[in-house]
């Protein structure tokens, strides 16, 4: 009695690395990031807050009829900038969040099969939400630049639109929020943990330079005030900083320019997105 044997073919083994192109990852990132109401709440949150607070500065600003106009735009340039200065916790928030969300409920373990080479994942989470956050807080300072003028106007202040100097303060304060959205994004990879994410971000910008004021109050140390001046805080605060013309710094204090202090927050960010890209390759998911 014969038996007649069917062969099975065997499957096509799969090629190595993901059949996803990077577009499709970037797609796949902005589809998760605005899925989440937490996400809506936060950037709702950077960019009516900023509105709100150059619409109270600008209400209470007092007569400056016949101020030099060097002051008038330091006044129209600190009240479209007030904002940022809350925003950049929010902003730290969300970027922790935007990772570590995905640890908490074990999305990560389908993204990174998705995504097996892992690296080209983090870095579309880090376009996508230093992007978003670009936008959506340069329109914040935009309109807060523009719809108080009629309340600065009432006070003397008639700031010229055309300034410069003006603009790169506005550029520069939607670049270091999202510059600030990709250290936090880093920092929660490095984490992985909610919480412990948000603290030490919150740490890093409040915490240590407060550590370092009251060290300079106690002690004088000139060493103290200018390793602060090298924090992301700090030095992302040079970016949207008006300035027209040098002035002197005390002698020993070092005093770091607009496109300084881009160069040290973006060491900070690339420093921690290697260390995260790095611990995000070893460790398991």
């Amino acid at each position: 009695m014969s038996t007649a044997s069917t062969a099975i073919p065997a499957r096509a083994a799969s090629p190595g690395g993901s059949a996803v192109s990077f577009g499709g990852i970037l797609r796949s990132e902005a589809i998760k990031l605005f899925s989440l109401r937490s996400t809506i709440w936060c950037l709702a949150i950077i960019f009516v807050v900023p509105i709100g607070l150059a619409f109270l500065l600008a209400g209470t600003v007092g007569d400056t009829v016949g101020i030099p106009q060097d002051a008038q735009q330091s006044i129209w340039v600190q009240s479209a900038t007030l904002g940022i200065g809350f925003s950049q916790l929010v902003v730290a928030v969300l970027g922790v969040l935007v990772i570590t969300g995905e640890y908490s409920t074990g999305m990560i373990r389908s993204t990174l099969v998705a995504v097996p080479r892992r690296i080209p994942a983090l870095l579309a989470k880090a376009l996508v939400i230093g992007a978003v956050t670009f936008l959506v807080a340069l329109a914040s300072i935009l309109a807060a630049a523009f719809l108080p003028l009629g309340l600065l106007a009432s006070s003397g202040v008639q700031p010229d639109l055309g300034d410069p100097a003006a603009w790169w303060a506005f550029l520069g304060g939607a670049g270091y929020l999202a510059l600030l959205s990709t250290l936090a994004l880093a920092i929660g990879t490095i984490v992985r943990n909610s919480a412990g994410g948000i603290a030490a971000v919150l740490g890093l910008l409040l915490v240590l330079p407060t550590v370092l004021q009251i060290l300079v109050a106690i002690t004088g140390a000139e060493w103290a005030r200018n390793v602060g001046t090298f924090l992301p805080d700090s030095a992302g605060g040079r970016m949207f900083a008006y300035v027209t013309e040098a002035q002197a710094a005390p002698a020993g204090v070092l005093v770091l320019e607009p496109w300084q202090g881009l160069l040290v927050l973006s060491a900070w960010v690339t420093a921690l997105l290697l260390l995260a890209a790095l611990l995000l390759k070893r460790r398991d998911a």
